[in-house]
């Protein structure tokens, strides 16, 4: 098995589908975890000397350094050498990187600046029954600024009226949150420092609730006008979000509202926020299923619209 065909199968291993040949020293990106064709969070390089390489997934936040199996053990200057081309290999990565987010961010920035509110009678707004809660709208869909805990806007998620859900290609997401404002109908403002920090979006607040989806979000934000609610846009940033919050608020109450993807193999929405809950010393809750509810509800939203009589697309 030539080096080209060991780094092809170490990604392989992580659930990547990377390019079916690599070219010694050539850069490739290829689609992360989960993501579409035309996605290029993912990418790999086989040095040129084909003794080593390295890969990863930006979505994720996934880097492994790889060097093919050798009957001898490197030598002292064979791994310096490995060493600096990782190190090289790595610094490049991380401008790459910084580059990306850097783009994304400033074209946030800009769409935000050409959004108006969300209508209210909004499909995707009645399927779930909810309202609003600040969102912009952008060609035709619902736009969600995405923030850091830095009050700096990193991204948007866009949510069609079908419930297609997409993010800003290249924007950073791993531990950022959707702010959900307690009042329904409440508008996002921000100036030239930034957005609100968390603190201010949680300073009159009884407690803080974490979950996954915004129209999960806006359900809980309803239910409970007097927590502050934030989105962390899927299970796998539910740590990332939550430990941020315990730092930003050592004494605040915080509830993790996982979903219930017991249809799942290892059901990741439970199993996320229940690790994201005991990581960040919160609270843990989770939809309690009435008898004779059906089985592809998943999240406090899908709950609240069953008992309500309507009907779950998403």
């Amino acid at each position: 098995m030539n080096n080209h065909t060991s780094l092809l199968d170490a990604i392989h291993a992580t659930g990547l589908e990377p390019p079916p040949y690599l070219e010694p020293g050539k850069f490739y990106r290829f689609p992360g975890h989960d993501k579409g064709r035309s996605n290029r969070a993912a990418w790999c390089l086989l040095f040129e000397d084909g003794q080593g390489g390295c890969f990863g997934d930006w979505s994720t936040g996934l880097m492994e350094n790889w060097h093919p199996q050798r009957e001898k053990s490197l030598s002292d200057a064979e791994r310096a050498a490995l060493k600096a081309k990782v190190e090289r290999a790595r610094k490049r990565m991380q401008q790459e990187t910084h580059q990306r987010h850097q783009h994304a961010a400033d074209r946030a920035e800009r769409i935000w600046c050409h959004c108006r509110p969300t209508p209210a009678d909004y499909l995707y707004l009645l399927t779930k029954q909810i309202q609003p809660h600040g969102a912009g709208f952008y060609k035709g869909s619902i736009a969600l600024p995405v923030i850091d805990f830095n009050s700096q806007l990193t991204s948007m998620q866009f949510i069609t009226m079908t419930g297609e859900k997409l993010l800003l290609s290249g924007g950073r997401k791993q531990g950022c949150y959707i702010p959900i404002p307690a009042t329904q109908n409440a508008q996002f403002t921000h100036n030239l420092t930034g957005w609100p920090s968390f603190a201010d979006y949680a300073e009159s607040a009884q407690r803080i609730i974490i979950c996954e989806g915004w129209a999960t979000g806006c359900t809980l934000a309803e239910a409970e006008p007097d927590t502050f609610v934030v989105a962390a846009i899927d299970a796998g940033n539910l740590m990332a979000v939550a430990m941020q919050a315990r730092a930003c608020l050592p004494d605040a109450e915080i509830i993790i509202a996982g979903d219930d993807d017991r249809q799942t193999v290892g059901n990741p929405g439970t199993t996320k926020a229940r690790a994201a809950a005991v990581a960040a010393r919160a609270l843990l809750a989770l939809p309690e299923w009435p008898d004779s509810y059906p089985d592809h509800l998943t999240d406090f939203n899908d709950l609240a619209v069953w008992q309500a009589g309507g009907m779950c697309h998403e």
